[in-house]
């Protein structure tokens, strides 16, 4: 595709990512660690017959096979702000993985395609198939939403899942491209954000496998998972930007914290509420 050219080496960046993904899973089978991280990785649009969407392979399915292994029920958290659909689509007929995405739902935004008459991808509605059905959960969510919003239908939802799901362990993909700044022009989010919806998953105590994902400001982005990774550690991290060779790109501020713009918030609180009613009878229907 046009977003995934055959350049010169994508073979061996692809098989590194994916590469990664595979030893941090291994490495929480072999209780080396409770929590994993690859950055790099959370190439979540990939499918099994087509590269997609910056994605040419798909990490997090790979992780999620691995950690079958050994963990029976793998539950798959996409807080990207585009809609998780390879990792969806793959696991869409089984009941031993649930998925759950929370990302940007308007008609034509990827994954999908205004040209193709699949206006978008990730609705409510979409709930798995087959034995899958009721596996998959969708949270489709409007423009400028800020963290106060995000993490109330972050936590009510992960809250449902965990108690119908009962995971025995987690692989969550933390792309940075919900965060103020980024050329997406979407969300308008924090890494504080961002970061307490990640304490709230790490509070479950279950092999955690982290996976990066979009994130189209460099700067924010590096901001955004230093932080992250300053959580997952418990450490308290300096506001000031360490002096090294990219320290320019840090400007105008050059602190760690990221201020939200004024972009106006789309998500109605009634339509929410409606999204997590339904979400909730769905959650009680799986066996």
């Amino acid at each position: 595709g046009y977003d995934c050219p055959a350049t010169e080496g994508i073979f061996e960046y692809a098989a590194a990512v994916g590469g990664a993904t595979i030893t941090a899973a291994q490495c929480l089978l072999d209780g080396k660690c409770k929590v994993a991280i690859n950055w790099p990785g959370g190439w979540h649009h990939a499918k099994k017959d087509e590269a997609s969407g910056f994605c040419y392979l798909n990490d997090a399915v790979l992780g999620i096979l691995r950690l079958r292994q050994k963990f029976d029920r793998v539950l798959y958290i996409d807080l990207d702000l585009h809609h998780g659909d390879g990792v969806e689509d793959a696991f869409s007929f089984t009941s031993k993985v649930m998925t759950v995405s929370l990302h940007k739902f308007s008609p034509g935004f990827f994954p999908g395609k205004l040209n193709l008459g699949d206006l978008c991808t990730g609705d409510v509605t979409d709930v798995g198939l087959g034995k899958g059905r009721y596996y998959s959960v969708n949270v489709p969510i409007q423009d400028g939403i800020q963290d106060e919003k995000y993490y109330q239908i972050c936590e009510t939802v992960l809250k449902e899942v965990y108690a119908a799901f009962n995971p025995d362990a987690v692989v969550l993909q933390l792309g940075a491209d919900t965060v103020a700044g980024d050329p997406m022009c979407s969300f308008n989010m924090t890494p504080e954000g961002v970061g307490k919806c990640l304490k709230y998953v790490l509070q479950w105590q279950l092999a955690t496998l982290i996976l990066g994902g979009g994130g189209y400001n460099l700067a924010n982005t590096a901001r955004c998972w230093t932080y992250l990774t300053a959580v997952i550690l418990g450490r308290t991290l300096s506001s000031e930007i360490p002096d090294h060779e990219f320290f320019t790109e840090y400007g105008p501020d050059y602190v760690l914290e990221i201020t939200p713009s004024c972009r106006p918030d789309r998500n109605e609180p009634q339509r929410i509420q409606e999204i997590l009613n339904s979400i909730k009878g769905e959650l009680s229907k799986p066996t």
